[in-house]
């Protein structure tokens, strides 16, 4: 089934257009933080700062990061036509910055005590994309 394909009626599924400076930056070994610096609205160089964050304990940061990638993703999203809810595939690469960053808000808000956003990220995430869920854990 191709990852356009809905079944159900809802809204099709939104898939964002790629970065290819930030994408290209990242791939050449550049800092996620000089990505950011260069390309404020990546989400996943935001996502990656999130996950160098969380991984060397700094849950605080991590959380600040990972809320910043959401938001443009968020921005990113609305730009794209979508409308609130609906599909966001994992499968659409470029799509992963935006969930990516989803999935930290969640880890860092569940590791700061922030049990309701805790839960409605992950079910954002879930509903966005199961296989992305999945993916991250």
């Amino acid at each position: 089934m191709a990852i356009h394909e809905n079944l159900l009626g809802g809204p099709p599924p939104t898939l964002l257009p790629d970065e290819a400076g930030p994408r290209e930056a990242l791939a050449a070994g550049t800092a996620p933080v000089d990505v950011a610096a260069q390309y404020p609205t990546s989400s996943l160089a935001w996502a990656l700062l999130a996950d160098d964050a969380f991984e060397a304990g700094r849950v605080v940061e991590s959380y600040a990061y990972a809320r910043t990638g959401y938001h443009r993703g968020l921005d990113a999203l609305r730009r794209s036509g979508w409308k609130g809810h609906g599909p966001v595939p994992w499968e659409h690469e470029p799509n992963r910055g935006f969930l990516r960053a989803l999935h930290a808000l969640a880890r860092a808000a569940g590791a700061i005590g922030e049990k309701a956003e805790y839960e409605r990220c992950s079910q954002f995430l879930r509903d966005s994309s199961p296989l992305a869920a999945d993916t991250l854990g």
